[in-house]
């Protein structure tokens, strides 16, 4: 698997700038990760309180001759960024479909009028068919004539999408773990699970990186880390719930696909199946310890940490 330099260097001496976001080659030629970084300074909610340090809003792009897909469209900070990223891996003309995973988070939806509206998107897949109600933040005079043109595709909770007319498939699932409506898809023809806001809990003390965890890695995340991650965010509540079903769901995504990169929406791209393998078996750890047969159900504020 190739993946592209993640920060530029100096022209002049060499040396390493600050990554100020990049795409990363995770399958040349037909699956592209657009990483832009954030400082975590107890202000995002997808993160502990305490965290410190840095992580990246992943978009992902696929691509084929005849057709592209995005996979969520970013924050509306880094638009201008993502938008140059794109246009390096793909023709103008190009048909470019979008997949936001979540359509109550700025992150998947806060630029698909923008990218509607900049390139020759012919569909936005979601889970409801009223979405585009849902993808305008009044940026342009034009914006809701651009949504009224766009088609929208409603999507169920197992679904295939083919992507361009060959035969690349797209495996579109309900999450087995989530907050509000969010799809996970599979990507057949590069093995890939991506998990929305699910397998987030790898971020790194500097904004350069690097955010893909190999098999080469010496990844020191651990069970302790896992858990403390999960009930020091928006999964607090899962100590004391009924895990079984929920471990059940995870379980069979893992035995239904061949998985060898899981691909969140935050944090570090997590490539190889022992490093996929590994994690899969911490959070399933984590939720079995948390399930009401064995844990006490309880309350717990944001500034209190596990």
């Amino acid at each position: 698997m190739a993946i592209a330099t993640q920060h530029a260097r100096d022209a002049r001496t060499g040396a390493p700038r600050p990554f100020t976001g990049g795409a990363a080659t995770l399958a040349a030629g037909r699956l592209y990760a657009l990483q832009n970084a954030f400082a975590l300074d107890g202000r995002v909610s997808s993160y502990p309180a305490s965290a410190r340090g840095f992580a990246v809003a992943n978009s992902y792009l696929l691509t084929e001759p005849d057709a592209a897909m995005l996979i969520d469209t970013g924050f509306g900070k880094d638009e201008a960024v993502i938008r140059g990223q794109i246009e390096a891996l793909i023709a103008p003309a190009l048909p470019l479909s979008l997949f936001p995973l979540r359509l109550n988070e700025f992150m998947s939806i806060n630029n698909v009028e923008s990218f509607a509206a900049h390139f020759n998107v012919k569909t936005c897949y979601t889970s409801n068919i009223d979405a585009a109600l849902w993808f305008d933040f009044g940026a342009k005079a034009d914006g809701r004539d651009v949504l009224k043109s766009m088609n929208v595709t409603a999507v169920s909770r197992a679904d295939t999408i083919a992507l361009g007319g060959g035969p690349r498939a797209i495996d579109v699932m309900q999450a087995p773990l989530r907050l509000i409506a969010t799809r996970w898809l599979y990507d057949r023809a590069t093995r890939t699970l991506f998990s929305s806001d699910m397998f987030t809990h790898v971020w790194r003390d500097s904004a350069a990186g690097p955010w893909i965890v190999t098999e080469a890695d010496n990844d020191a995340t651990t069970p302790r880390d896992v858990r403390s991650f999960m009930l020091n965010t928006r999964y607090w509540w899962l100590e004391g719930a009924p895990t079984d079903s929920i471990r059940r769901g995870i379980a069979k995504v893992f035995e239904t696909y061949d998985v060898e990169t899981i691909a969140p929406g935050y944090g570090c791209i997590l490539s190889g199946r022992r490093v996929v393998e590994r994690h899969y078996r911490m959070l399933d750890a984590f939720l079995q310890a948390c399930d009401k047969s064995v844990a006490v159900s309880r309350y717990v504020p944001r500034d209190e940490e596990r």
